[in-house]
């Protein structure tokens, strides 16, 4: 009887606490949904610029399976292949294809080899030769062979462990405030609401400021990952979208009544973004699930840390990444204000 009270206790929790019955059953759902569209996506097709290359090659390389667009310069193929546009330029050299791979998505690069090498295996000796046609010769405009899989994905990763933990540990701490106690007493002062909002940013920020430091800091310094552009740029969206996760993690603890709430948020909120960080390759997913993506403050600083770290890039490069995440921190600073407004008593 005492087994079946405590049985019946616990059901009547489960079924009154509707965040956790979300949690058990829409969850894991959503994850393996996830998973299925990213995972069982069409196999992607490589872009291939080509510069006066034979029309019986060029045919082969489409029937390879790659997206095949003619320039008619070299100049012009070099232009597309800097603006991402196309992932690799072929051009012949005697007879030799010279394939330059824009290099700083190691996925596409596979991709492009596995077309290229299919290609030339199936090419016939030109006539008056016996033997077969020259192997290709690859070279990076971004990037080198050396690059390792840690190479290609430590930018994602950097920014995918600054954004989780920051997002975890300040929604927790801002909660504990709150039930505490602590944040009704502010509340209670002549402190304005922005004030309290921009004060625990600042306070949390400086911490976030060490984390950003010391993550690629180690990251770079230490476990030596591939690194072409400005460390003080990494910097500046590591502090970003701590920033931008410390906003987002105080904001949805208002929603939540105890830590294990708080944690419940991460399936919903963490791991939708790691599948859209690119991390895993979005080329050969729908159009409609990678506009997805766009949503994600992850993707935004994903992408300018791989603009810095691996393509060498700039300030023109990362602007617009910099001002997205700094706009969703604004966003989901104005956001806490307006859920404070709940806490203040009359």
């Amino acid at each position: 009887m005492r087994i079946r009270a405590l049985i019946v206790r616990i059901i009547r929790q489960f079924l009154h606490d509707k965040r956790t019955m979300a949690l058990l059953i829409a969850a894991p759902l959503l994850v393996l949904s996830l998973m299925y569209l990213v995972f069982n996506g069409d196999t992607y097709e490589p872009k291939l610029g080509v510069v006066q290359m034979p029309e019986a090659l060029t045919q082969s390389l489409s029937t390879n399976g790659a997206s095949v667009i003619t320039f008619g310069t070299a100049n012009e193929a070099d232009e597309a292949l800097a603006r991402q546009e196309i992932d690799a330029v072929i051009k012949l050299d005697n007879n030799t294809p010279h394939v330059t791979l824009e290099g700083s998505d190691a996925a596409k690069n596979r991709a492009v080899m596995v077309v290229i090498q299919q290609t030339m295996q199936g090419q016939t000796p030109v006539q008056g030769q016996t033997s077969s046609p020259p192997a290709p010769v690859f070279d990076y405009l971004h990037g080198s062979k050396e690059m390792t899989s840690f190479d290609h994905f430590s930018p994602v990763l950097i920014g995918l462990f600054a954004f989780f933990f920051v997002f975890l540990i300040a929604g927790v701490s801002f909660l504990k405030e709150r039930t505490s106690g602590t944040l009704e007493r502010l509340l209670a002062t002549p402190l304005r609401r922005s004030e309290i909002v921009t004060g625990y940013m600042a306070g949390f920020g400086l911490f976030t400021t060490l984390q950003a430091v010391l993550i690629a800091g180690y990251t770079i310094g230490i476990l030596g990952s591939f690194m072409a552009g400005s460390f003080g740029y990494v910097l500046l969206i590591m502090l970003l979208l701590s920033l931008t996760a410390l906003s987002f993690g105080t904001f949805l603890s208002a929603f939540a009544n105890t830590e294990f709430q708080m944690i419940q948020f991460i399936p919903l909120v963490i791991v939708p973004q790691v599948f859209f960080s690119g991390l895993f390759d979005l080329g050969s997913m729908s159009p409609w699930l990678r506009w997805l993506s766009h949503l994600m403050p992850l993707k935004y600083g994903a992408d300018a840390l791989r603009s810095i770290m691996i393509r060498g890039e700039g300030w023109s490069s990362i602007a617009m990444d910099v001002y997205i995440l700094l706009a969703l921190t604004l966003l989901f600073m104005a956001a806490n204000v307006l859920a404070l407004r709940k806490h203040r008593k009359i």
